[in-house]
């Protein structure tokens, strides 16, 4: 076993890979950028070299600075986490070059597998179903066209060296091709510097299933059960479960083989897994399922937990095991299946705004109790703490929070409520939103198919599962056990409302999604009682439980969260989460200026184009410009007819989160 590695990654999966090193003895050592000096990983190794700038190419893109890093350590492997370089065979090439030990496949079966037209025809000699489509190396725009014409549409383009979503897109209308070819071939060339792509047949309900195999040196290699990654948003993953739902014995074990088959025919050694989309005739109907292969991820996968928490076993440490040269731990009849798992990625992000990546700081960052990474009913996997900033520079993902159950049903529960315990301020996320997935009765009863997001569209988004009364009744009460509690036992600071006649009353002011309300707290001698705009006033008590006070409003009681970000309060609470502003009528005397006529860039991010010229007329919702950022791209669009006045960048100009990027007449 190794002494010493390096970890060649950031993030979330560093931190993970440092804990099961750790644990097994082994010393750490991580990299990192401008961007990450301060990062959780950095601190969770045992030592750090600084690589390079924020951008991935000047730091985690720089394979050469990374194995002087683990020479000048004295590290003898490199593990290379998910992304950046984990499927690089030039870099895996490197580290054997120098006497390092890449953990992973050898750079031979990256390479066959990277390319997805080249790693198509390897299995269709493997024997491996395959979906209809082109994977020819002629790239001609007209040829691509007509290849799509003649499969059929709706089609999928897709990058042949990507993954992640970058690089795809579904075409319904041989009219609509053209341009989202061009823009699959920006988004590859940008993420993998290769704009090649592929076309097949977009299936129909299709599900994602995926099946993890495991090889060692010693020519054994065994599937580790699958994952339904079905759920998805911008052909990128959301929630992923294990076992997948409605999977016979019968197709396990075949699929299970093709996948044993396909690492095989590249001479596979360590974690990989075998994408396969799953065509369905109906939700209910597991035995007219048909399976294609879809890729070979040459690396540990994001969403590895649910595997670990179905089987008890440590796939880092099976890495770690297979790359020292050991044989692999356990034989195929001896991997375990227990109970159901669920993993779900934690984004910042805005889905009610197209999934919009987020930036800011993590002001709050409130997580539920959970126990060893490997065993138990909740898990954390995280990069970040409170206090930590959420760049332009990486991936949106936060975290991933992962639950197990006996049952589906016992892990869907578990999953809302450890979701409902995970408090975030400071900036945008998809929290919520996956709640309310959880909640649709395509997730619930497992009618799975990765277009379960827009078919559940109504139910998903613009939704609030808190109301403006709960939530002005929760900012009044904090406000009210606040000033109390400053008060202490002097009489004379107490604002407790009383008054020698009368009745004392207090009127706030909020704004709550857009709308401006107002309620009136009154003080009696038989307690507080609160009332919103024109509706009737209701008994108002608190009392604290714990870190929560628990708010009696009426006949109804709710337990209840509360952060402040300036005038702006978050909400939580069992049901859901909300956010108030509470209005300083003073410091809003005297309004606010409304601009018109500008478009700015929601984050920061790189021009790519603009699609409209100077002294354009436009209409309401037409494309702009297009955006980068966060490695996929954004388009702006007009939020009203007008008239282009001038555009204030060029293509390639980075620009920050709200600098204005035309002028409108």
């Amino acid at each position: 076993m190794f002494k010493k590695i390096l970890i060649a990654n950031r993030g979330e999966i560093a931190c993970r890979v440092a804990a099961t090193a750790q644990r097994l003895g082994i010393q750490t050592v991580a990299v990192y950028s401008d961007a990450d000096a301060q990062a959780k990983h950095v601190a969770a190794c045992d030592e750090a070299v600084h690589i390079g700038g924020s951008a991935p190419k000047d730091s985690y893109l720089q394979w050469q600075r990374i194995i002087e890093a683990a020479r000048a350590t004295g590290a003898q492997a490199i593990h290379p986490g998910y992304g950046f370089l984990s499927e690089n065979e030039d870099f895996a090439q490197a580290c054997a070059d120098a006497g390092l030990v890449f953990i992973g496949p050898p750079a031979s079966a990256i390479a066959a597998m990277g390319l997805k037209a080249e790693s198509k025809r390897l299995m269709d000699q493997a024997g491996v179903p395959l979906v209809p489509g082109y994977h020819g190396a002629d790239q001609d725009a007209a040829l691509l066209q007509a290849q799509a014409d003649r499969i059929g549409y709706p089609v999928l383009i897709k990058a042949s060296a990507g993954g992640g979503g970058k690089g795809m897109r579904a075409v319904e209308r041989a009219e609509d091709f053209a341009e989202a070819l061009a823009s699959c071939k920006r988004e590859a060339i940008n993420s993998f510097g290769d704009d090649a792509v592929l076309i097949e047949k977009y299936v129909q309900r299709p599900r994602h299933i995926e099946i993890q195999v495991f090889a060692d040196s010693l020519g054994n290699c065994v599937y580790l059960h699958e994952r339904d990654c079905s759920v998805q948003r911008r052909h990128q993953k959301v929630l992923e479960e294990a076992p997948a739902p409605g999977m016979s014995e019968h197709l396990r074990k075949r699929m299970g083989e093709a996948a044993v088959a396909a690492a095989q025919a590249v001479g596979y050694v360590g974690a990989g897994t075998v994408e396969f989309i799953v065509e369905q005739t109906a939700y209910d109907q597991p035995e007219t399922m048909r399976f294609f292969f879809m890729e070979m991820n040459t690396r540990l996968q994001v969403e590895h937990p649910v595997t670990e928490a179905i089987t008890g076993l440590d796939l880092v440490e099976w890495q770690l095991r297979v790359a020292s040269g050991e044989p692999l731990p356990l034989a195929q009849e001896q991997i375990p299946m227990l109970g159901h798992a669920i993993e779900a990625r934690i984004c910042a992000e805005n889905p009610d705004k197209q999934f919009l990546p987020a930036t800011g700081v993590l002001q709050v960052y409130a997580k539920p109790a959970s126990t060893s990474f490997s065993v138990g009913a909740v898990r954390i996997d995280d990069g970040v703490r409170a206090g930590d900033a959420i760049s332009p520079f990486y991936d949106s993902m936060v975290a991933k929070l992962i639950v197990h159950g006996q049952t589906r049903e016992q892990a869907l529960a578990r999953l809302d409520v450890a979701l409902s315990q995970l408090h975030i301020v400071g900036l945008n996320t998809n929290v919520q939103f996956l709640r309310h997935v959880l909640a649709t009765e395509s997730f619930s009863r497992a009618k799975l198919d990765t277009a379960l997001i827009e078919r559940e569209r109504a139910h998903l988004f613009h939704q609030e599962r808190l109301g403006a009364e709960l939530a002005v009744a929760a900012v009044v009460a904090h406000t009210v056990q606040a000033e109390q509690a400053l008060a202490g036992d002097d009489p004379f600071s107490a604002r407790d409302g009383w008054c020698s006649h009368g009745l004392a009353q207090r009127r706030f002011e909020f704004d709550f999604a857009g709308q401006r309300l107002h309620a009136q707290l009154s003080y009696g001698r038989d307690g507080l009682r609160l009332a919103l705009g024109e509706q009737p006033a209701q008994a108002l008590r608190t009392e604290w439980r714990g870190d929560e006070l628990v708010l009696h409003l009426g006949a109804r009681s709710e337990r209840t969260r509360l952060y402040w970000q300036g005038e702006v309060a978050h909400v939580f609470s069992p049901r859901g989460a909300t956010r108030i502003t509470l209005i300083d009528a003073l410091a809003h005397a005297g309004g606010s200026e409304h601009e018109s006529g500008r478009l700015t860039a929601p984050m920061p991010g790189k021009i790519v184009s603009f699609l409209v010229k100077a002294g354009e007329r436009v209409s309401k919702g037409q494309a702009l410009a297009l955006m980068e950022a966060m490695k996929m791209e954004h388009t702006i669009a007009a939020p009203a007819d007008g008239q282009v006045g001038e555009l204030l960048y060029a293509p390639g100009d980075q620009v920050a989160e709200g600098a204005e990027l035309l002028k409108m007449a």
